[in-house]
């Protein structure tokens, strides 16, 4: 008879970090759970984390190396054999591009990888180019930049004190489904029905009656774009009604008094056309903030990828400040982490603006360019164009504006490798692909995420399964690789060349050693005092289910990394962004606009193979109010057309009130339609990628990203009706609305 045997993990598949009990037999996970004494997550666990064996078992996970055939095929390849080719492939694109000639995409599993997060820079510094992109710039780059300017690291995030609230404002945020995005939060839908048990209250602003919005005590819907405006009319409620301290923002912050005189544009009369939004009503939502016990305001990625996704994440932190909310509790607060990585920032190669893209000059920020410029990057001729790229744990074809222009130029390239679980719709495109072990056969850290919690915790998981002979980490493929072009670990000479020279007398680094100096140099470490029982590696280690190092502390000014330790609210960035929305953010628009969604069963692009979060009723369906149905010509189920300035493919319908009028949703990942010989369940549940209407000429002003939320579309039935005009292209075949190139 097999034993049974229990382990003990942090679900790796989102940002909860929610704690998950294990039962093996042998090589097979036989059952998940949530770990009940888990201190943060408390037997919590959502669909995600009960499928994460499905993944480890799913068969067509790749468990070896690929070459891609001149058909598309794929072969195995060994280890070797795959590593000489990249080196020898990447060296002669740089000897005949240069560097920039060679580009790099991180995609977000990089977040749940401490070895690859440790690695990132010393990876960047080994390829030597310009041109690194990632999933940050659609959704986060507002998010770091703000972070980098107010409080000088792109890693200094304010979080909602949501257990000890009294008012949680919610703006284009879902937490029910994310579990808190930047807030990390396992269990939300527990924790908001906490707010209002204690008397609480919860205002969600959104466009969509999203499942935060019905845990709810009101919904406010809001044009896209619009929380920018919204926000900032609240501040300047506040300041006619008196109701701000400027002598605690001053000690806080710089800027305040230039700041003040840019606000008064924004009065509440004047945005709320614009926005969907009665004056009435945003001068209510200001006083209640003001007047509650304890009050925060959250926005998140509605807010944050829209036209204006810059300023209205600054104003975010800027409406917590002036209503005394900052590092107060139950109010936006700042963790103390066991690693503080926002200390380590420098490291992790943060900043803003220090180069810009070669064509359109759109700006880094902590270290990516906007992934909106890759395509153009690729396609266009002179020095610096892209000719290689490597990929790691990314499917930019579904998550990068204008998804098929971007695979089309994929197939341009002359040399491409990807790190990868599977044959996606953008490693298919790879010349080699590399798998790595996967989580459940590496131990487990939290680096970042405990940076965004809601409680200060810390988790040492050890490896499930034993890896094979043949198996390689993510962070050692990285680093075979950046050895082979001429870096290391670090990127810093005199580290790598100890490394190596450590190496040859059989000392091996790795990542773990990091950890525990980190760990031990952290705000609760034992700074290596023998007496000390601060925390420290083999402490961590030896405490199964985490350790809780309790609630969010009070302040600000010791995490703010200027020389000052104040807040730098008038950034000439933030300034011009200002002006712009004051310019060009107040206006109403009547046409429709699309919006994404979140999906409680997905995890962006990759949780779409497994059987169980997939099936039941089809959920990539395009959302629309009745009146725009009406309106429309198109019916609940029904396929119909979808519209923008760069693509024009079917959708599914869907008509429901849970959208306001003028506004309609898709959710965000899918598009599995180019997948089927290597991902048999994806293909089979395809949907389509929302990120193929995506307009990549049409980018937010600061930081050069894409707008996701509020592209302007059209909707028609699935043939035209309209006298004279051509039939529209089958579901199998979308068509491209434009040329390749990108608007001047």
């Amino acid at each position: 008879m097999t034993m049974l045997r229990t382990l003990f993990r942090t679900c790796t598949l989102c940002e909860a970090m929610c704690g998950l009990k294990l039962e093996l037999d042998g090589d097979r996970i036989v059952s998940v759970r949530g770990d009940e004494d888990d201190p943060f997550s408390q037997g919590y666990i959502c669909p995600k984390g009960v499928a994460i064996g499905d993944v480890h078992h799913d068969p067509d996970r790749l468990r070896t190396p690929l070459r891609r055939a001149a058909d598309g095929s794929f072969a195995p390849i060994g280890w070797d054999e795959a590593f000489d080719l990249i080196e020898r492939r990447l060296h002669a694109v740089r000897a005949r591009g240069g560097a920039d000639a060679i580009a790099v995409y991180m995609g977000n599993p990089i977040i749940h990888n401490y070895g690859v997060l440790l690695l990132r820079a010393g990876f960047a510094r080994a390829v030597g180019s310009r041109n690194c992109f990632g999933p940050g710039s659609q959704d986060t780059s507002p998010r770091f930049a703000v972070s980098y300017l107010l409080y000088g690291s792109s890693l200094v995030t304010p979080v909602p004190d949501i257990d000890r609230t009294q008012y949680f404002l919610c703006v284009g945020a879902n937490p029910w489904v994310s579990n808190g995005s930047l807030m990390t939060a396992p269990d939300v839908r527990r924790r908001l029905r906490a707010i209002r048990q204690r008397g609480g209250r919860i205002v969600v602003v959104d466009p969509r009656h999203t499942e935060t919005a019905r845990e709810a005590d009101e919904w406010i819907a809001i044009r896209p774009a619009g929380d920018a405006a919204l926000l900032i009319a609240m501040v300047q409620a506040l300041i006619e009604d008196g109701k701000i301290d400027e002598h605690r923002i001053n000690k806080m912050a710089r800027g305040w008094t230039e700041v003040r005189q840019r606000l008064v544009a924004f009065t509440p009369e004047r945005v709320a056309a614009g926005i969907g939004i009665d004056a009435t009503t945003i001068r209510r939502l200001a006083r209640e903030f003001a007047d509650a016990p304890t009050s925060v305001v959250y926005s998140r990625v509605g807010a944050c990828n829209n036209r204006f996704g810059t300023i209205a994440t600054w104003a975010t932190d800027l409406l917590n400040l002036v209503a005394g909310r900052m590092g107060e509790v139950g109010g936006a607060m700042l963790p103390t982490p066991a690693i503080n990585v926002s200390a380590l920032s420098p490291y992790f190669n943060d900043g803003y603006a220090r180069w810009r893209s070669r064509l359109r000059k759109l700006p880094e920020t902590f270290g990516e360019l906007p992934t909106s410029a890759l395509a153009e990057e690729i396609e266009t001729g002179g020095p610096g164009q892209v000719k290689a790229l490597i990929i790691y744990a990314g499917n930019p074809v579904l998550s990068a504006p204008n998804g098929q222009r971007l695979a089309q130029a994929l197939s341009r390239l002359d040399f491409t490798v990807a790190i990868d679980l599977y044959v996606n719709e953008t490693t298919r495109h790879a010349d080699v692909i590399l798998p790595p072990c996967w989580t459940m056969a590496e131990d487990h850290f939290d680096t970042l995420l405990p940076n965004f919690a809601v409680r200060n915790v810390a988790r040492w998981c050890p490896a499930v399964f034993k890896r094979g002979p043949e198996e390689r980490a993510d962070w050692e493929i990285l680093l075979e690789i950046a050895e082979r072009l001429g870096g290391g670990a670090s990127g810093i000479g005199v580290i790598d060349k100890t490394i190596r020279l450590a190496r040859k007398l059989g000392l091996r680094w790795t990542p773990k050693a990091s950890v525990d100096v980190f760990l031990r140099l952290g705000p609760h470490g034992d700074r290596y005092l023998p007496w000390s029982s601060g925390l420290n590696l083999k402490r961590l280690m030896a405490s199964m289910h985490g350790v809780d190092l309790g609630p969010l502390e009070p302040g600000v000014s010791r995490r703010v990394l200027h020389r000052d330790r104040r807040i730098r609210l008038a950034a000439e960035p933030i300034l011009s962004a200002l002006a712009e929305l004051e310019t060009n953010g107040t206006a109403s628009d009547d046409g429709l606009l699309l919006i994404g969604r979140r999906d409680l069963r997905s995890s962006n692009s990759w949780m779409h193979n497994i059987e169980a979060l997939v099936s039941g009723r089809e959920r990539c369906v395009l959302l629309v109010h009745p009146h725009d149905a009406e309106r429309a010509g198109v019916r609940d189920g029904e396929t119909a057309m979808l519209e923008s300035r760069v693509y024009r493919g079917p959708v599914p319908v869907h008509v429901t009130d849970e959208m306001m009028q003028g506004v309609v949703s898709l959710p965000h990942g899918w598009g599995h339609r180019d997948v089927g010989r290597w991902q048999k369940v994806a293909a089979a549940h395809a949907g389509v990628s929302m990120n193929d209407w995506t307009d990549d000429g049409d980018v937010e002003v600061v930081v050069g990203q894409s707008i996701l939320n509020g592209i302007p579309v059209q909707l028609k039935p699935a043939v035209s009706a309209i006298a004279g005009e051509s039939k529209e292209p089958s579901p199998e075949q979308p068509s491209l609305k434009r040329p390749l190139s990108p608007p001047a």
